[in-house]
């Protein structure tokens, strides 16, 4: 059974599944998805076009699927989708895409904290952790197991590798190489996230390799095409080193380094 507070407005045309809880005062608008096992809290607007998967928590005066904040945005129908099992905490904000994705996503299991904001655009992978008050710009890419630290600002179209780590409070103005830990100002690559990686349970073999290419990558004197190069041409081809390897290739405003 659904528990829907006697204060909350839920329109006829929301499709939702079961065991939904939604808290005092708050808004489900018409044409939106909401999946089975749904915590939605108090002061919440889950707007038009938002989806949520199954067993999504929102907290708090979470707001949902509202408009682009983009002069270009001309009302168009674009989406929302939250992954199954994302929790996401108190007064957050996530915007719907605009013409050019059609989309905003996040995806399973992460866990957006308190005061996040999610411009339009934005994609999201699995079992991302952004903490209190991260803020992504418009075409943000972060790929599974990123974590951000509190108080980060991110640079729009900038890419944020897996398992990478971003220090609290540091400037996000360039594309983050997977496995990395980046801190400082300017914003830097100060190792291997060695440490997440162990708990993730990477094989010391592998961690070993990764090591091996970030120093010719970001601690060696060569450029990025003589760093790639000698990666190439003497490290062993393995899928961790072929996801730094493509990374590079995609990347378009230039790595953090």
């Amino acid at each position: 059974m659904n528990e829907i507070h006697p204060t909350a407005v839920v329109d006829r045309r929301a499709e939702l599944g079961d065991d939904i809880s939604i808290g005092p005062y708050s808004i489900v608008e018409a044409e939106t998805k909401i999946g089975n096992n749904v915590v939605i809290g108090s002061h919440c607007l889950v707007a038009r076009f938002t989806e949520l998967h199954d067993k999504v928590q929102l907290s708090h005066g979470v707001v949902l699927g509202t408009p682009p904040q983009d002069l270009k945005f001309a009302g168009e129908k674009t989406s929302l989708i939250i992954g199954q099992g994302t929790v996401i905490r108190e007064y957050a904000m996530l915007n719907r895409g605009t013409a050019e994705s059609g989309r905003t996503s996040i995806g399973k299991n992460c866990f957006l904290m308190a005061y996040t904001h999610v411009a339009h655009d934005c994609h999201l992978g699995d079992n991302i952790i952004m903490a209190n008050a991260v803020n992504l710009a418009g075409h943000v890419e972060i790929h599974d197991y990123a974590i951000l630290g509190g108080l980060v600002p991110v640079h729009q179209f900038v890419k944020i590798g897996a398992h990478c780590m971003i220090g609290g409070g540091f400037r996000v103005q360039q594309d983050v190489c997977p496995y990395s830990l980046v801190g400082g100002y300017p914003l830097r690559v100060v190792g291997l996230n060695k440490i997440g990686l162990k708990r993730r349970g990477f094989a010391p073999q592998t961690l070993e390799t990764l090591e091996k290419a970030f120093k010719i990558l970001f601690f060696s004197k060569m450029n990025r095409s003589q760093a790639v190069e000698k990666i190439r041409a003497e490290l062993p081809v393995s899928p961790e080193i072929n996801v730094i390897l493509d990374f590079i290739n995609d990347s378009k405003r230039g790595l953090v380094v």
